[in-house]
């Protein structure tokens, strides 16, 4: 399984998830990868913040189904590649979750790079969230090969 995680599990993961759902449907690869997400600091069962929802509908793709999903230690357990917003996230899932510290990377770093990806509900607004979701869209598309390289063959 491949997990997106961030804080709130109110936009900038549920995006990621529903963006590598989108391109391996697309790579017609979609039965073989299992694609969740979850926050640190959430709650299960909410919307998506209703800017994400909006932000993601420009780009063609729904995430109105999404819910959110407080991160479990079963779901670190399952995951065979835990992709983190900020460099926070990735230190605070390391020091809970030391099992996992060669399973957890940034974003970015998908795509050769090493930042982190701002939280658009920071800002409050639309625009915020159309950024964070063209920066994770590109971020996904550059580093998609990499992921499917990391996860290879993995049906979990």
């Amino acid at each position: 399984m491949i997990l997106f995680v961030c804080t709130g599990n109110f936009s900038r993961s549920p995006m990621a998830e529903a963006i590598l759902k989108d391109l391996l449907e697309r790579d017609g690869k979609d039965k073989l990868y299992q694609v969740r997400s979850a926050g640190t600091w959430t709650r299960d069962g909410l919307s998506a913040s209703p800017l994400a929802l909006q932000a993601m509908e420009e780009l063609g793709v729904d995430i109105s189904a999404h819910r959110t999903h407080h991160l479990t230690s079963q779901d670190i357990d399952q995951a065979s590649l835990i992709i983190v917003m900020t460099h926070d996230h990735r230190e605070a899932l390391t020091l809970e979750f030391p099992q996992a510290r060669d399973r957890i990377w940034l974003l970015s770093e998908m795509a050769d790079k090493s930042h982190d990806v701002v939280d658009p509900s920071g800002g409050r607004s639309l625009d915020s969230h159309r950024a964070c979701a063209q920066e994770i869209k590109e971020l996904l598309h550059e580093g998609y090969l990499r992921i499917l390289q990391f996860t290879a063959g993995d049906t979990s």
